[in-house]
């Protein structure tokens, strides 16, 4: 079941996707469960945004193999996590905001875990209990502005260098073998498969548990497969996920005239 959350004559809505349609829930299906209201609207005439809005970003560092490897870093033990804010946050569709800053700015599409309902110290076995589903995510980084700084607050949460959606899959398995693809203007930038996750999603729950509570809409972008390779004004950047969808967001430098 996909779940989009939309604008609509001035309000914000969930919605089940159905084909060309969307089905209109009745308030928050994280909260209030999946609750049908009887109005369908063509998907055409709605305005998706971002398919929640999270308290916080968590993030899982190096989660690849491959893409450890081309950072010249043998990958962490254990989880690596990190925070984006959520002014970072923004939908499909939605334009990258690039700031006038010095070297590349990188295209990270990852896995998104949905958090549905609050998850404190959460056993590895349970995990699925706190999960609502899976959309789509874009760890947007200022790769030099990450080395100058020493970490990576600055470099990873300008607003909107987290694009996600475009909507939410329910019936997704992160263990099976789905691949990951982001692009630039139709070219492959990077590729690599859910299965291969160092970490897999039962123990990263576990992990940013113990240390956070997440709340009901929160997300964990669960780390990029290899591929270095970054984009600039004017380009689009697309990420596809097997059996979730395709989150695409054109980019534009930032007007910083006063």
């Amino acid at each position: 079941m996909k779940i989009a959350r939309f604008h609509y004559d001035h309000e914000t809505h969930f919605g089940v996707v159905d084909g060309v349609a969307v089905r209109v829930l009745e308030g928050d299906p994280m909260r209030d469960g999946i609750v049908e209201t009887g109005v369908t609207l063509e998907l055409s005439d709605v305005d998706l945004i971002a398919p929640v809005a999270p308290s916080k970003v968590v993030c899982i560092g190096m989660n690849f193999a491959e893409h450890a490897a081309e950072m010249h870093h043998d990958g962490p033990a254990t989880p690596l996590i990190f925070l984006k804010p959520p002014t970072a946050v923004v939908g499909d569709g939605d334009t990258i905001v690039i700031p006038p800053l010095p070297g590349r700015i990188v295209h990270e599409g990852e896995l998104a875990v949905v958090i549905g309902r609050r998850a404190h110290r959460v056993a590895e076995a349970d995990w699925r209990d706190v999960v609502f589903g899976y959309t789509i995510a874009n760890d947007v980084s200022a790769r030099d502005v990450m080395f100058a700084d020493g970490q990576w607050a600055r470099a990873k949460g300008y607003d909107t260098f987290c694009p996600i959606g475009p909507w939410i899959e329910t019936e997704f398995d992160p263990f099976e073998r789905h691949e990951i693809t982001t692009t630039v203007d139709g070219e492959v930038r990077r590729r690599g498969f859910t299965s291969d996750m160092t970490h897999k999603v039962s123990e990263i729950i576990a992990f940013v548990s113990d240390a956070f509570t997440l709340f009901p809409g929160d997300i964990i972008c669960t780390g990029t497969p290899a591929g270095l390779g970054g984009f600039t004004d004017g380009q689009t950047v697309s990420i596809t996920i097997d059996g979730i969808g395709t989150l695409t967001n054109p980019a534009r430098n930032r007007d910083d005239r006063v």
